[in-house]
């Protein structure tokens, strides 16, 4: 791959390949399913060697077994014919009731997805958390129903020994209180604070409650300082354990595979404005430089690497270790 509108990683190419994790994905979604299969395999060769399917809306949940499926048979066939050409990651579920669509959430779906966890434990709980992006997500009732099954949910973590994964935009103090009053323990059970968007003292609050921060490609663009400073104040306090790295695809596309078009209207919005409705991204006019895609997750380690100034091998490794802490892991590392 080589790099371009980028000022922090300037005429170089992803040479080396280390075995990587992508924490957070909607590999599911329409948009990947007329080439799912090829682009599974193209990010096993860039070194992602499992994923991570989170879910979001109660409807999309059979969506996700289906994916998983998927590419697990088709992983294991690789393996059992020998093929390294044809290995795909290893897919993982997360399930989980996003505050985004809280309207469209209902008791039955809190009920159902207890279900599911008892009957089939997936890897985490997640994406759950607090959004007060919109007008609308602020109203009273609205953020009060946001609180609510945010707390449901973490409450189906404890139950479990699950860890969870914090969707968490423009309400981190109050998301932060709920978590300091719950009995969750992100310490004992793991946990990411998925894209992380906060600024400094919340990226250290939530890191000494025992959460990873989940860093997409928004990292790579050059305006999102807030973002930066953020991840650099937060591995100064605590070492570069705290951190883990995702795609978030289909969206958050690095900067340097964007089209110059996408590239020069991408400004420091420090992921404010980087949510889709992932329920509405079959449309036929989606193209592969507008999508972010598993594949492009070498480009968070090589911006993380600069701008933390660490030896990409030895970052890429202790990665791999965050990634098996949040999640209460023990995939072995082969780099």
């Amino acid at each position: 791959m080589t790099v371009t509108n980028s000022s922090i990683i300037t005429n170089k190419s992803v040479s080396t390949v280390y075995p990587l994790v992508d924490t957070h994905t909607h590999f599911d979604a329409p948009v990947f399913d007329h080439d799912r299969e090829s682009e599974a395999r193209n990010a096993y060769e860039n070194g992602v060697h499992h994923l991570v399917l989170v879910g979001y809306l109660h409807r999309h949940f059979q969506r996700l077994n289906e994916t998983e499926q998927l590419l697990n048979n088709l992983s294991q066939t690789a393996e059992s014919e020998s093929d390294e050409q044809k290995k795909l990651p290893k897919a993982h579920i997360a399930l989980g009731l996003h505050p985004f669509y809280i309207d469209q959430h209902t008791e039955a779906h809190l009920a159902d997805i207890a279900q599911m966890v008892s009957d089939s434990r997936p890897l985490a709980i997640g994406e759950i958390g607090l959004d007060t992006f919109t007008d609308a997500m602020k109203v009273p009732e609205v953020f009060a129903k946001q609180e609510r099954f945010f707390t449901a949910q973490l409450d189906l973590a404890v139950r479990h020994q699950l860890p969870v994964m914090l969707h968490i935009r423009k309400a981190h103090a109050e998301a932060l209180a709920i978590l300091k009053a719950h009995e969750y323990d992100a310490n004992q059970l793991g946990g990411i604070a998925h894209s992380f968007s906060g600024g400094e003292q919340e990226a250290k609050a939530f890191v000494k409650l025992g959460f990873k921060l989940g860093v997409t490609g928004q990292v790579t663009n050059p305006n999102a300082q807030k973002l930066r400073r953020a991840i650099q104040a937060a591995v100064e306090s605590y070492g570069i354990g705290c951190l883990v790295i995702e795609t978030d695809c289909p969206d958050m596309v690095p900067i340097m595979c964007q089209s110059s078009e996408d590239s020069q209207s991408s400004h420091e919005n420090d992921t404010d404005n980087r949510w889709h409705d992932k329920s509405n991204q079959s449309q036929p006019e989606h193209t592969d430089h507008k999508r972010n895609v598993p594949a492009n997750l070498p480009w968070v380690l090589a911006t993380l690497s600069e701008l933390l100034e660490v030896p990409t091998v030895s970052l890429a490794e202790q990665l791999w270790k965050n990634s098996c802490d949040a999640l209460q892991t023990d995939w072995g590392y082969n780099g």
